[in-house]
Formats: C-alpha cells, structure tokens, sequence
C-alpha cells in the first residue's frame, strides 16, 4: 500500500534497533544454517521444480511434518513451523532460521529434528543434502535461482559492484547465531568483540577447500568471496571501534548502504543502487513521492552483509556450513563468550589494542590460511584456543544442564579437537581429497551427507 505521508524519522530507525535492548533474563540464541541439496545419482544441484527437487522437498516437509507454507505468487518459498522458519537461498540452498531458544541444549535438539525429517523426505526421492561453505563440486551455470524477486534484483545487480557476488549467492552456505544485548554500551561492547573475533570463528569452521572439483587454496572460499561481493555492504565496517559507536552509528552507515529493493503489494520493485536517505524525503524515483514504512527499513537491514550485523539483535555471520555438531558449536562458542559479563570483559580487554590494520589482516589471510595466519608472534590456532577458553569459562558458569546432567560446554568439543590438532575441517578434506579420493568429488558427498 502507497505511502505518500512521511512517517519515518531518523530516530525511528535508531529506536527500531533500540527496541532490541532486554534484560539478561529474557536474552535468547537464534541459530540459521543453510545446506546444499544434491542428486544422489550423480550429485548434481538440485533445482526447484524437478522430480526430487527444491519445491518436492518443501512439498514434502509441508505435508508430512506440519510446516505452514509462504508462498510468493504461485511459487511455495518457505515453510513456517513453532517460530522457525525454513527458507530459499538464491541457489536453492536450504535455511533453517530457528526459533529464539533458551540455551544451546534447545538449538541442538531443533537442528536435530530438522535435519531428520528432511532426510526423511530426500532419501525417497533420490536427494540429499550436504553441509559445506562453498558448494564443492557444481559450477555457477550448473545452479539456476530460486523464484524469488528479490534474487532477479540482486543478481542483475551483483556484476556491477564485484566480481564474486553470483558465486556468494548460489555457491555459498553458512552456519549464524543470533544473540541479544541488554542496553546500547552492551551491544557496542558485543559487536566489537564479536567483530574483532570473527576470523577465529571462520578459521575453526573453515570448510571450503573446493571450487568445481578442484583445490582452490583456501580453507574458507566462502569466507573469501564476501571480500569481492559488494564493497558498500561487507567487511569490518572499522566505525565499530571508533569512538562515538553506537545506534545511531550504525543507521548512519545503513542510510548509505545502496538500496536492493522496495517491496510492494507482493512485488518487489528494483531500486538496486538508490539511496534510503531520498526514499526518506519521498524522492525514490522508482517510487516518487512515497516515503518508506518501518518494514522497509527492517527490509534494507537486511540487504548489508557485513561479519557481523546489527537488527535486533546481533548476527554472527563468519562460519562455513557443517556438519551437526558444528552447527551446534556456533551458538555455544558465541553464547559462552557474550553472555557471561565477566567473559566478556576479559575478551574486550584482550582485543582493546589492536588496530585496524590487523583487523584487516585477520579478514584478508585467514580465508586463505586459517588456524596458521601469523598474528603479532602468534598463530590465529593459539589466538583461538583462547577464545575456547574463555567461551568454555562462560559456559560452564552458565551451568545450563541438558536432561544427560550436561553444561552447554560440551558443544564446544568439535572447535577444541580443530584447535588441539590445529586441522581445520578443510583441511581434513583436502587431505583426503589428495589421499584416498584421488581428486575425485564422489567421495566427499557419500562421506559427508547428512
């Protein structure tokens, strides 16, 4: 419906982040993870409306697990189940975005359920579905969108502002948590401490060694290719560790982030490159004389990508898809050091000191090399063996049992082997690709299929 009254201030957008704020008591973890579907038979993506497809699979989950479906036009896009959402990466890849849970014994049991009952509907079909960050095997043209209209907006678009950006959006998955703040100097203390160690994060979870059967180098490519997406909405965003960080900071930086898109009676209507600040004063010239609603704010949130984001509440967006229990781990890792005050002091001091330029190191080497990127006379491995260190501490004083008398720290053991043997979950793989696969792809999908 036309808005053609100017109803949005500067402030609403800062108190829409604002609204976030609640006391420790109510804070929740929120966990998402994507996967790519495959063809058993050979392997190959799966597209949407084939036999034992994208659109079979959500067909499938709809009607044999109670899932709600959301439908754009004709087309079944996502599904809706007890405030979990299951939704469609441009390339078919697979989300679930978990519910808001209490602690990571909750997170664990809803990915576990999950991941059953899609391969309670994949494995009649022929299908499967594999946790990865860069989709190993299959080239770009081997993937078709998903049809949804922000995707045709986004993809056109793309090319002009990179070089990698259709590889992010067909090619690559991810695990994220998502974790609350009480008040603004407890979301600036959690962003820049989430920030500045988000390498670590995408170093342990690293695990994206292949680029259409091939070695590329890397451990994390995923991680890689957010550097050569869209320079205006990814990186460290450096205004995170300068003084005067906070709201209002981060609406500043949102107002210049270039638009993708307004959505409008079920449409999506391209505004690729316009600016949010003429939306705000009616001057949008695909939408003249319209001013924008607060849903086309929490839209544009949206539309950044950089490691770590701010909605709500703040994402951590650094981890390559895996495997279950590391899907598990994110949450617990994050949950560990953010959530207990005195863990989290200790992590703001410990990167209170270092400057923009290894910031920027870290982002730029540990794609490439992960647990061994040099840091000052260390290694990023003894970096993160701290940072479970401190997490396992946060944890453990947490003391969240599961019904096994378990805390949320056993979670953690998948990072402490990876960290203890400095193998990163690439590099294991890359191994064997070299080993016992003799270069060849089919292995990898048998071994590693959920």
């Amino acid at each position: 419906m036309a808005n053609h009254t100017p109803t949005l201030t500067k402030q609403h957008l800062i108190d829409y982040l604002a609204s976030g704020c609640k006391p420790k008591a109510d804070w929740k973890v929120g966990t998402e993870h994507e996967k790519f579907g495959f063809h058993r038979q050979d392997n190959s993506p799966l597209h949407y409306a084939e036999p034992g497809g994208i659109k079979d699979i959500l067909q499938g989950l709809m009607e044999q697990f109670n899932w709600q479906p959301v439908y754009e036009g004709e087309h079944l896009i996502a599904l809706q189940r007890d405030g979990c959402s299951i939704t469609l990466e441009p390339g078919g890849q697979l989300e679930l975005s978990g519910a808001p849970l209490a602690d990571v014994h909750q997170t664990c049991t809803e990915t576990g359920v999950h991941l059953k009952e899609v391969k309670a509907i994949a494995e009649p079909l022929g299908s499967a579905f594999l946790g990865m960050g860069f989709q190993p095997a299959a080239t770009r043209e081997d993937i078709r969108f998903m049809p949804k209209g922000r995707y045709d907006i986004m993809s056109n678009y793309m090319p002009k502002v990179g070089t990698l950006g259709l590889d992010m959006m067909k090619r690559t998955c991810t695990i994220q948590a998502n974790l609350d703040f009480s008040d603004e100097a407890d979301m600036v203390k959690k962003f820049r401490v989430s920030l500045a160690l988000q390498p670590l994060a995408t170093a342990l979870f690293a695990n994206s060694p292949f680029t259409e059967g091939q070695d590329n180098g890397f451990v994390s490519y995923r991680s890689h290719i957010w550097t050569d997406t869209d320079a205006d909405r990814c990186g460290i965003i450096p205004f995170v560790f300068e003084a005067g960080m906070g709201f209002e900071r981060y609406v500043d930086y949102m107002l210049d982030v270039p638009m993708y898109f307004v959505y409008r009676n079920g449409q999506y209507i391209n505004a690729a490159g316009l600016s949010f600040r003429d939306f705000m004063q009616g001057k949008l010239s695909v939408l003249p004389g319209e001013y924008p609603t607060i849903k086309d704010w929490e839209d544009h949130l949206t539309t950044a990508f950089p490691e770590v984001r701010l909605k709500k509440f703040l994402e951590m967006r650094g981890a390559d898809g895996g495997p279950w229990r590391r899907i598990c781990a994110l949450p617990a890792l994050w949950i560990g050091l953010l959530y207990d005050q005195q863990q989290l002091d200790k992590a703001y001091d410990w990167i209170s000191d270092w400057t923009l330029a290894e910031h920027q190191h870290l982002r730029n080497e540990v794609p490439r090399l992960g647990l061994d990127t040099t840091f000052r006379d260390q290694k990023v491995r003894d970096l993160a063996l701290y940072m479970l260190s401190l997490s396992r501490q946060g944890l453990e004083e947490r003391a969240i049992k599961s019904p096994c008398g378990k805390d949320e720290s056993i979670y953690l053991e998948p990072l402490q082997i990876i960290a203890d043997t400095a193998v990163t979950p690439a590099e294991r793989k890359r191994g064997k690709y070299h080993g016992v696969w003799q270069k060849k792809m089919d292995p990898l999908f048998d071994v590693y299929a959920y």
